[in-house]
């Protein structure tokens, strides 16, 4: 797994998904979102991590049955236990919400291990405990049943689809309350300094558009003069 840097951890986290999925289109990326994923708390912050991946199939009956969980390298618990801190563990749960992905328990341990955070393109049940932790958690809609009804746990830190997203592990995962995208990792660095600067520059356009101006050579920024003073807002702002 590529390892996010500190610099770009941050820079990260105060850069919206929307800013992102714009840098991303720019170099060809259409289908990096993470569709209908959503927080289980308005007021969770934002997500930022490399992916730690974990694929479910079909479940077979014979295969699937409670004592599964008695086996220390059952893939869904070792996920719980391997995902590294500051990593975000991604879920192809096949975009299937039926049966509940994980519950409350294991995403408390994700989050005392030090995760940074978990989605999943199914569900979560528990969802109601999961949202008051404070954890950043994305699912599809809350399930109550148990994983082992519909969801065979079958392997660990591979290539998956997560809501139609291809995500591999190392890729960096981005959430906010807009959603979840995904940034192929040898673009991090590159995408979040762009995008800091893009923050900066929207920012100021928000400003100026609160204040009356209208948009035409604002945003974007065709009129020479909207660069003049786009540079004295940073240099007043210190942006």
């Amino acid at each position: 797994m590529s390892k996010l840097s500190g610099a770009t951890r941050n820079k990260l986290k105060s850069i919206s998904t929307a800013t992102v999925a714009t840098a991303l289109y720019k170099r060809g990326f259409r289908i990096q979102c993470i569709q209908d994923v959503h927080p289980l708390s308005p007021d969770q912050p934002t997500m930022v991590g490399e992916a730690f991946t974990l694929r479910y199939m079909p479940a077979r009956e014979d295969l699937n049955k409670l004592d599964v969980f008695r086996d220390r390298s059952h893939p869904q618990r070792k996920a719980i236990e391997d995902c590294p801190p500051g990593a975000v563990l991604v879920m192809d749960s096949r975009k299937d919400a039926r049966a509940a992905s994980a519950g409350a328990i294991l995403v408390t341990r994700l989050m005392k291990r030090g995760v940074a955070g978990v989605v999943t393109d199914g569900g979560f049940r528990d969802s109601a405990e999961i949202a008051r932790l404070g954890f950043p958690a994305y699912h599809h809609r809350p399930s109550a049943p148990t994983n082992l009804t519909l969801h065979q746990a079958i392997e660990i830190n591979v290539p998956i689809g997560c809501g139609d997203a291809p995500v591999f592990p190392g890729d960096v995962i981005l959430g906010d309350s807009d959603g979840v995208i995904v940034i192929p990792a040898h673009l991090a660095d590159e995408i979040a300094d762009e995008t800091f600067e893009m923050t900066a520059f929207e920012d100021f356009v928000a400003e100026e558009v609160h204040n009356g101006r209208g948009i035409f050579g604002l945003y974007p920024a065709t009129d020479p003069q909207t660069l003049t003073d786009f540079a004295a807002w940073r240099k007043k702002n210190g942006r």
